[in-house]
């Protein structure tokens, strides 16, 4: 039999709740890495990729001969970097004569494959390409805007497969509110063909209109380039289904005396103790009462108003 190991201590045991499955789920973290043969326009695309997305990806710069992503076995190295480095998105770099300036994008469920989509690199323009003022420069940790222009991104099949990869990998952490000076910059992913995506960064520049609502215009800063799609592989229903769990699918408690009705909506029972109607104070007694309980003590004990006498003549 297998031994299981426990958490020795509080820190240990937060730690391997911290990298559990969630319900729901917190920031995705992207590990970027490389194979055995790379170009320099490939090596400059996962720099840069890196630096967009700087505070939430882990950069490895060495050479990786064991990962073929689309292969039976070629998944066991990834899969174990990504359990070490507890990153959820990849992106595999590497260059051959048959597909050259390759790019592997993909994501796992549990540290396992769960879809990967492959794209070639073309027309690549870095960051120091682009002239612009330095001021409208994104900040670390802002929220972007994510455009998808083109109807092959409803219709085609991988294109509907990267448009969900490049969301998961561009948007960053999910959250409820949002305060508008972090929307600095945007994505824009243009659908050219059935297999090719332009892809460009741009700044947000703020001008007056006029009216309250200010005029937004679009400053390219870079990176920018294409996508061609070359291969993609969509996971198995199973594992889609055990995936896409949600809070809601999460086991309700009980409440007591809390019901469901089909016309009523929630129906709640309230129970109320027994009053003792003999035991309540009552707030206003009126005079008269007061007078007959004094006449009625009066009768019953006349020695009681004498001896009153005798005490204020003896004083």
């Amino acid at each position: 039999m297998l031994k299981v190991k426990t958490p020795k201590n509080p820190r240990v045991k937060r730690a391997l709740e911290k990298r559990a499955p969630k319900l729901v789920e917190t920031g995705k973290k992207t590990l970027i890495l490389q194979g055995t043969k790379t170009s320099n326009t490939l090596n400059d695309v996962l720099t840069e990729l890196y630096l967009l997305k700087k505070g939430s990806a882990i950069r490895y710069t060495r050479k990786n001969e064991n990962i073929r992503p689309f292969e039976s076995g070629g998944e066991t190295s990834l899969e174990f970097f990504s359990l070490k480095t507890d990153c959820s998105i990849f992106i595999y770099g590497s260059t051959s004569k048959k597909r050259p300036d390759n790019l592997v994008i993909g994501r796992t469920y549990d540290h396992h494959i769960y879809d990967l989509v492959e794209v070639g690199v073309e027309n690549f323009k870095p960051l120091n390409s682009f002239i612009y003022d330095k001021k409208l420069a994104p900040r670390v940790g802002s929220k972007p805007f994510i455009c998808f222009v083109g109807e092959g991104f409803e219709s085609v099949e991988e294109l509907k497969h990267l448009k969900e990869v490049l969301v998961d990998l561009l948007r960053g952490e999910v959250i409820e509110n949002l305060n508008l000076a972090g929307l600095d910059h945007a994505y824009v992913c243009t659908a050219v063909s059935s297999n090719r995506v332009f892809f460009t960064h741009c700044a947000l520049r703020l001008k007056k209109s006029g009216t309250i609502v200010p005029r937004m215009e679009l400053v390219e800063v870079g990176p920018s380039m294409d996508f061609v799609v070359r291969r993609h592989r969509l996971p198995n229903e199973s594992l889609r289904k055990e995936a896409m769990k949600t809070a809601k699918d999460r086991s309700k408690k009980k409440v007591k005396n809390v019901g469901q009705d089909a016309i009523q909506g929630k129906i709640g029972k309230i129970y109320i103790p027994d009053q003792k109607l003999g035991d309540m104070a009552l707030p206003n007694k009126a005079k008269g009462v007061k007078r007959e309980r004094r006449e009625a003590k009066m009768k019953n004990d006349p020695t009681e108003r004498a001896s009153k006498k005798q005490k204020e003549e003896s004083v």
